[in-house]
């Protein structure tokens, strides 16, 4: 009997925190590389422009050389904020990572701790024999309950240190994107007002000079149904593509593997596949964490309307997202003939492998639509 799988059913919370700051640690270090990379980028615009604009105005003189200057000035002055914002953004998200990275530390620790005391404890009840075996395997349980309820209040203490340290992050950025949209130079939401007052002047003028305003062609996001478009069939095509790369690969110990924390990953994989498809979704290493991504989104289908599986798509296994006891597996869909779907799953078989089955609600409770 595999004790340590039945310790870890008892540790759902637990598993859900781990999962939950998986997801976001790649996600907020990919920001900070981005803020870095925007500073470095601003500092040489800047530094680049206050030297065009000298070498101008080294040999001009009088008022429209003057007017110039005043305006090189402030444009390098906006730059210069700019870019102390992208830095201070990210020093920002630096923190938040570090933060995320350490909390999915300690509750990977909390639960390898867990798992192992409660292991211990079920083998122990088990191992006794005779008349007494029923009341050890009662005590058992009884010792494993408590466990859970500690290991749990830990874990969610790690959860909301992170929660918090997100939340103060947030109202950071949020100061600093202030401050670059009044720093004296741009404001893009008095632009964008502005935009918006010269579009209902043309659009009045228009009126009243009897011209109708003429057809715009409909744009991908207006496709919501019938036909795929260029863009979607590029994604499904990357999202093959990469899948099928990484046919074979096996996991190491302790489910140890390339595309998320060292647990059942079949999920990361999924979504490792998606990212790099160009699909703007978080890594999530629990598999009902993909199918509420999609409901928020608009790209989730359930067991009623599996007939809508299509190249790209990710299927998932069981009967609902609730958990890891009804949501059990996610596979990508790679071909549909009929009532048949080929797939390419991550940790199946504890590698990455073909498999086909029948697409039948007893199988799936749903699926995903890549964006």
């Amino acid at each position: 009997m595999d004790t340590k799988r039945i310790a870890r059913q008892f540790a759902e919370q637990i598993v859900e925190h781990r999962n939950r700051l998986a997801g976001k640690v790649e996600d907020a270090q990919r920001a900070h590389a981005a803020l870095a990379a925007a500073h470095a980028l601003l500092v040489e615009h800047r530094d680049g422009h206050r030297t065009a604009a000298g070498t101008a105005t080294e040999h001009w003189s009088g008022k429209s050389a003057d007017g110039f200057d005043t305006r090189a000035h402030r444009v390098t002055r906006s730059l210069g904020a700019t870019s102390s914002a992208a830095s201070d953004g990210a020093a920002v998200v630096a923190r938040t990572a570090a933060a995320l990275d350490g909390g999915h530390t300690a509750v990977v620790r909390l639960l390898d701790e867990y798992t192992t005391r409660a292991s211990a404890a079920l083998d122990a009840g088990l191992a006794v024999t005779g008349t007494g075996q029923r009341a050890a395997i009662i005590k058992a349980v009884g010792e494993v309950a408590d466990l859970v309820r500690s290991y749990t209040g830990e874990s969610a203490k790690q959860f909301r240190s992170v929660k918090e340290q997100m939340a103060d992050s947030a109202k950071q950025l949020k100061s600093l994107e202030r401050a670059v949209e009044h720093d004296g130079y741009v404001d893009p939401k008095a632009k964008r007002a502005g935009t918006a007052a010269a579009s209902t002047k043309q659009a009045e003028r228009k009126k009243d000079s009897g011209k109708p305003d003429r057809a715009k062609p409909k744009d991908d996001d207006d496709k919501k149904s019938g036909g795929t478009s260029k863009a979607s069939s590029e994604r499904v095509h990357d999202v093959l593509k990469y899948a099928r790369s990484q046919l074979g690969y096996h996991e190491g110990a302790g489910n140890q593997n390339k595309y998320g924390p060292a647990a059942a990953w079949c999920s990361s994989f999924a979504t490792w596949v998606w990212r790099k498809a160009g699909v703007k979704i978080p890594l999530l290493p629990f598999t009902g964490d993909v199918y509420k991504w999609g409901q928020e989104h608009g790209l989730s289908y359930g067991k009623g309307d599996l007939r809508e599986a299509r190249p790209g798509d990710v299927l998932l296994f069981g009967t609902g997202p609730q958990s890891p006891a009804t949501s059990t597996h996610i596979a990508i869909v790679e071909k549909v003939e009929g009532n048949t779907v080929t797939t390419i799953e991550g940790n199946s078989g504890d590698q990455v492998a073909r498999r086909t089955h029948t697409l039948s609600t007893a199988t799936f409770y749903g699926g995903v639509h890549p964006r």
